[in-house]
């Protein structure tokens, strides 16, 4: 998309699947890229700077094998490595059967 930087995390191993999040090219962000990723297989996190402050954004897939509950719970002990103060924003695809 023309005037956005694109941050990805592809499904490994299975067709489909991954997370992607755009942000205006005028924002300055950055993506953190971490050695160990288990814990949030499709998630993608980025710094934001925003004047004299960092907002750290993560973009979540959810699996509806996991609930809500464990999945906060499981992206918040992730994102704890690299930050004090995070936002985490949570998606979930669901096929609905025709």
């Amino acid at each position: 998309m023309t005037g956005y930087v694109m941050f990805r995390k592809d499904r490994l191993g299975r067709r489909g699947g991954g997370v992607i999040l755009y942000i205006k090219e005028s924002i300055q962000a950055y993506e953190i890229k971490l050695e160990k990723e288990a814990e949030c297989e499709e998630a993608v996190w980025c710094n934001i700077v925003t004047g004299h402050s960092t907002l750290t954004v993560g973009l979540v897939y959810r699996s509806p094998n996991i609930s809500m509950e464990e999945c906060i719970s499981e992206c918040s002990r992730y994102a704890s490595r690299f930050m004090v103060y995070i936002s985490i924003v949570l998606m979930c695809y669901t096929n609905p059967a025709h």
